[in-house]
């Protein structure tokens, strides 16, 4: 008489042992270890890429504004349409028009403390959603800058 499978010699249905429980949980742990920080990095990647395509978005549009208005800038980004517009980690983008009355305070440095534009700074906050001028501040160093008027648009750090 050969037996099936899924029963034992006495005819009762074989169950999984807690060892074999034990294993599977165990590599269900280790795939989700090694997976979840790929999946977030990916995240943070996606999301650092929008925001610089955002930041190029808004700069031309700021350029457009520029081109229509004599050489102006906009006070802010309510005069071209984009007063709501959040970064994608859901805070508004920084802009700062550097050609008008400004507050020198507010104006974004690099390491050496030099402004890193002359015409205006644009910047997402980043994933802390916290921001100071100096770029190597801790809080400034996730930001998404706009630097060299528009030459360099990337993250903080690596600025």
């Amino acid at each position: 008489m050969q037996l099936s499978d899924n029963r034992s010699r006495h005819g009762r249905p074989r169950g999984m042992t807690l060892i074999e429980i034990m294993i599977a949980v165990a590599i269900l742990g280790l795939l989700s270890a090694i997976g979840l920080p790929m999946y977030e990095n990916y995240r943070y990647r996606t999301m650092v890429a929008e925001a610089q395509s955002d930041l190029m978005f808004l700069g031309l549009q700021i350029d457009q504004y520029k081109l229509e208005h004599d050489g102006e800038l906009p006070a802010d980004l309510g005069d071209i349409g984009q007063a709501g517009y959040v970064d994608p980690w859901g805070n508004p983008y920084g802009y700062l028009n550097l050609t008008g009355p400004h507050n020198p305070g507010m104006v974004r440095k690099d390491k050496n403390l030099v402004p890193i534009n002359s015409d205006f700074d644009l910047y997402s906050k980043g994933k802390d959603g916290a921001s100071q001028p100096p770029l190597t501040a801790k809080a400034s160093r996730d930001d998404i800058v706009r630097a060299n008027d528009g030459r360099y648009i990337g993250i903080a750090s690596d600025y």
